[in-house]
């Protein structure tokens, strides 16, 4: 039977369905960027560059970096272009379920409402692939919304909107982001030839998410999304595409006093890639067809529930708990033709290859903090369970149909103990001394297990016998905050066992076994569990606020780095981590010029760094500066006039085995209008 409702209604907040942040997060190293530094930004991946040592795998932007390079890394212990990053929106992993690294493009900042960078803390409950942090996403969910249309230098073409609506105990949020560009040459001067063309790009992605505020401060989220992306990778006949979709359901209820509170999710995500490499004729007039990756489907799905109680008193303080589990199941192949031949002046691929498999992991964890007066102290411990399974490598010739590799891996597994403790104690007068030990780890991806890659004349083999990498590692910070002032400073140490490196095994020009002819310049290599990768390092913050309209904000980052290549690889003992820079500084001033006019400018610098594990290949440091103005024409509407490099500075990106490098964009001018209400 129906019954007559109130006239008047209780107002309801309908937001993302997710916990809210654990009272133990203030005893790690957390760095927040909020929607003013992502409204700034083209790629979230540029934000992050606003914190030193956080870098994708080469040092260029996901503007034209190679979606294989898009891993992402923090504190410069060792890059990897599967990255030792984990990337999560509202708890779903983004990272790609062949390879690991992220596809930038799919998320627009405007869709944002803030993010947390998580340094070290160990897996904790972030589970696998959490080795060197964590990176949350968080989806906006108030209403409202924000536009961003924008042009620039080198057909740059932008627009992204985000749109949050409500009704009631219903929200929904919507997304879209597309841009393009018609590139740069990475390749300069006179070093450059015909062989050299543009990284042009083109990206479109969106989202939907449907929120529900059910009874009992329970939340129901449904999320779909969707992108695609075409690039050029600045030589000709190389190119490279990306698509992919991804799928969650999360439920939640938020913890009080009272009652604990809890979250389970679902999630589904499937990726395509093709990418097409080349082998450079000398002098750099002409290239050569090497592979054709016409196809690498993959599926990536899991689930995670978490039980959380805050605010248990014990008398002497407050208990906070939570006990969670997680599990995460990957599937792909790679499908190629290789061998390209050529016989009076025609050519064509004369073999194929499919090569996959299939990962999991799965864990359970439990966590907890207690704070008393000025103490806080948080830890937690976990178990994993990870295997490798239905590998597969098969390799034909395509005139007889006959095998000429045809392998099956055996299937690995194993499990991973990992544990963290922290402790913060507040000192009075806004300072602050914290504490913290954790340990971490990240399993092979399947592009590292199964498929080998060219660049130019380099190749990699791919190894099936890859064990998860492991971290541990110790820290201690101090912070000091006022009103207007905040000063921070962690020193570290991290310890990589089993770190999967890119390991050189051969110089062309000649014939290998399995990777077959290496030309002229170019070296082979494969990845390898290669020792141990030792780093200490120092983290420094400070952002100063002058009155209502003047800010400064800096930060640097010191990393030694070595690794001991032990039995595996000792000609890598001693050695720095490759694309793992020393120095990373970044300086920035936010200045209100007048009502209207806001006037922002950064520079970074970064030192140099190695593009290959012998060290033979050096990446000269660089210093980049960027300058943007913003004029309010009216609340909410922002028209802005950006330089990117303003200097037009020489970054080195990377280097062949012939001594040609590539550089990261040069000089940009951009415009915009942007619009938020």
């Amino acid at each position: 039977m129906l019954q007559d409702l109130p006239a008047d209604l209780p107002d309801i907040v309908v937001t993302a369905a997710r916990l809210p942040p654990a009272a133990g997060d203030a005893a790690f190293s957390v760095i927040r960027l909020d929607e003013r530094v992502l409204g700034r930004a083209s790629r979230i991946d540029e934000a992050l560059q606003t914190v030193p040592a956080v870098s994708l795998f080469r040092r260029t932007s996901s503007l034209a970096a190679n979606p294989t390079t898009q891993g992402i890394s923090l504190r410069a212990i060792a890059p990897s272009g599967a990255g030792r990053t984990l990337v999560t929106l509202d708890g779903a992993p983004l990272n790609d379920p062949f390879g690991g690294w992220v596809l930038w493009s799919q998320v627009a900042p405007e869709s944002l409402s803030g993010l947390d960078i998580v340094r070290g803390a160990g897996a904790g409950p972030y589970g696998a692939g959490a080795l060197t942090g964590v990176i949350q996403l968080r989806e906006r969910d108030t209403d409202g919304g924000a536009l961003d249309v924008s042009g620039g230098e080198y057909g740059g073409r932008r627009l992204a909107a985000a749109r949050t609506l409500g009704a009631g105990r219903f929200a929904l949020t919507g997304a879209v982001q597309r841009e393009l560009s018609d590139g740069y040459v990475p390749v300069r001067g006179a070093a450059a030839g015909a062989a050299d063309t543009p990284l042009d790009l083109a990206t479109l992605s969106g989202s939907v998410r449907a929120d529900v505020a059910l009874a009992d401060a329970t939340a129901l989220s449904l999320r779909a999304s969707a992108y695609e992306e075409d690039r050029g990778s600045g030589l000709a006949g190389a190119r490279s595409s990306a698509t992919g979709q991804s799928y969650a359901a999360t439920l939640s209820r938020t913890p009080s006093a009272d009652r604990p509170g809890w979250r389970a999710q679902v999630w589904r995500r499937m990726s395509d890639f093709t990418n097409t490499s080349v082998a450079v004729a000398a002098g750099r007039g002409s290239t050569t067809p090497a592979n054709n990756q016409f196809a690498t489907p993959a599926e990536g799905w899991g689930a995670n529930v978490a039980l959380r109680r805050v605010a248990v008193d014990l008398g002497g303080g407050l208990l906070e708990w939570e006990l969670g589990a997680d599990a995460r199941f990957n599937e792909g192949e790679t499908r190629e033709l290789f061998r390209y031949m050529s016989v009076a002046g025609a050519g064509a691929f004369t073999r194929d290859r499919v090569a996959g498999g299939e990962t999991s992991v799965m864990g359970a964890y439990g966590e907890a903090s207690w704070a008393a007066g000025p103490w806080l102290v948080a830890g937690g411990l976990r178990l994993d369970g990870w295997e490798n399974a239905n590998g597969r490598r098969i390799e034909r010739d395509l005139a007889t149909g006959l095998p000429t590799l045809d392998e099956s891996d055996p299937d690995r597994s194993g499990e991973v103990v990992s544990a963290r403790l922290a402790a913060r104690r507040d000192l009075g007068g806004g300072l602050a001394a914290r504490a913290a030990a954790y340990s971490g780890f990240r399993p092979a991806t399947l592009n590292e297990l199964h498929r080998p890659f060219r660049v130019g004349n380099d190749l990699t083999e791919a190894n099936a016998a890859l064990v998860p990498e492991e971290l541990q590692g110790v820290e201690a910070g101090l912070n000091w905050e006022t009103d207007t002032t905040s000063v921070g400073g962690t020193v570290f140490w991290n310890r990589i066992q089993d770190a999967i490196v890119n390991v050189t095994i051969g110089f062309g020009p000649g014939t290998f076994p399995r990777a077959g002819f290496v030309p002229a310049g170019g070296v082979l290599r494969q990845r390898q569990n290669a020792g141990t990768i030792a780093a200490t390092g120092v983290e420094l913050t400070a952002r100063h606020q002058v009155g209502e309209r003047l800010t400064f904000d800096g930060a640097l980052s010191w990393t030694d780095a070595e690794v001991d290549g032990g039995a595996s690889a000792p000609q890598l003992t001693g050695l720095r981590p490759a694309q793992a820079p020393e120095w990373s500084v970044s300086a920035g001033v936010d200045w209100r010029a007048a009502d209207r006019l806001t006037l922002v400018g950064r520079v970074r610098y970064e030192g140099a760094r190695f593009e290959d594990d012998l060290n033979s290949r050096v990446l000269e440091a660089a210093t980049t500066m960027d300058a943007r103005a913003e004029f309010e024409v009216r609340t909410g509407m922002i028209a802005w006039l950006a330089a990117d490099n303003l200097f037009d500075a020489e970054v080195e990106v990377s280097e062949t085995g012939d001594g040609v490098a590539g550089y990261g964009p040069p000089r940009t001018v951009r415009a915009g209008l942007t619009l938020s209400w």
